[in-house]
Formats: structure tokens, sequence, C-alpha cells
């Protein structure tokens, strides 16, 4: 099946309580961080691509909340990031071959540890643990339940004022269920504007 179209389109909000403090231009060379402590809400709304007569599709024809809590704390020139979230899904009533499927909540975890080399140069090492989001189609349950573990890292390298290179790759630790995959990347980043 060749698919072509849109996804489900997602939309965020998100809030600092905590921390990180709005700052001109001129101020960020001078800012220390300390403690940031701030939250979001996701919201993917059905409106991709659909065909209930076929398996694969990019949209998902049901609804899905994400509620998320960030914590960041630096210590000089290191930092730990700590974030954890659910997704919440709707039913989706109209299911391959007009069945209903729903879906337990997924819960997701990331820690991150940065340390800074000055000069926009810095590497991180992080995980991610996924839990939950075990199946039903019309009332039995899938042996799907998700209970996965990740690991990555990421070296940022600063070319120049407006430009830097980030190396990735991460790989699975233990999948019980879903896709298990290695991942290598590079970003080229570059920042329109007056640099820092």
């Amino acid at each position: 099946r060749n698919v072509s179209g849109l996804n489900d389109p997602r939309f965020r909000v998100a809030v600092n309580f905590y921390g990180a403090p709005a700052l001109p231009v001129q101020a960020f060379p001078t800012y220390r961080q300390d403690l940031i402590i701030g939250a979001s809400v996701q919201v993917s709304a059905p409106l991709g691509q659909y065909d209930s007569q076929k398996l694969v599709n990019l949209g998902n024809n049901r609804w899905s909340v994400k509620p998320d809590l960030g914590i960041s704390k630096a210590w000089g020139d290191y930092t730990l990031e700590l974030s954890t979230g659910v997704t919440f899904f709707t039913d989706n009533d109209d299911y391959f071959g007009g069945n209903t499927l729903k879906q337990d909540p997924v819960s997701t975890t990331q820690l991150h540890a940065t340390h800074s080399f000055g000069q926009g140069m810095w590497a991180a090492v992080s995980g991610t643990y996924d839990y939950g989001g075990r199946t039903t189609v019309n009332g039995v349950k899938n042996d799907d339940l998700v209970d996965n573990w990740r690991m990555g890292g990421t070296l940022a390298l600063a070319v120049n004022r407006h430009n830097s290179l980030k190396l990735y790759a991460n790989t699975g630790i233990h999948t019980r269920s879903g896709t298990d995959y290695d991942l290598v990347g590079m970003v080229w980043q570059y920042r329109w504007g007056g640099g820092l």
C-alpha cells in the first residue's frame, strides 16, 4: 500500500513555573541556570489520512492527550534533566474491519545528563523508559504491553557563531514490544539573528 497525505497534527502548550526568567539577548551570556520546573500539554487531533478498510494509515482516528512535567537542575558545567508524562487515548470506534480499538495510557520518562565544554560545545547521555499502552480490540486484550528502555548520546560542536553540528546515536536496551532499532544521525543547525 502506498500511503500519502497528512498525519494527525499535534498541538502543544508549555509553561515555565520556576526559574529561567525571560531575558533580553544582552543578558544571555551572563545567565547561569539553577533549577527550572515546567510543564506542557500536547494534544493530537484525528485529522490525518485514515481508511478503516486499510490496516496501515497515517492517522489514528482518535484523540490523544499527553501532560508532561520537566525539571532541570544545573551544577556548574553539568545539568541533569528529568521529564515524565502520560499519554491518554480515546477509543477508535472505526478500527480496521469495523472493530473498536482501545489503548491503555503510556507513561514516558526521560533522564538526560549534560556536560558543557564552553564555546557552544556540549555532550549528553540520555535514557528513556516507556511503559503501558496495551491495546484491546472488541474487548480482547493484545499481548503488546510496552516495557521498553533506550539509551543514547549526543555531542554538539560549535562551528561558528551561527552554525553548530550535532552527532547523536541511540539504541534499545530492552524491548518487550514494538520496534527495536539502532539510530545514528547528524544535524546541522543554523541560528538566524544576532548571535551571542
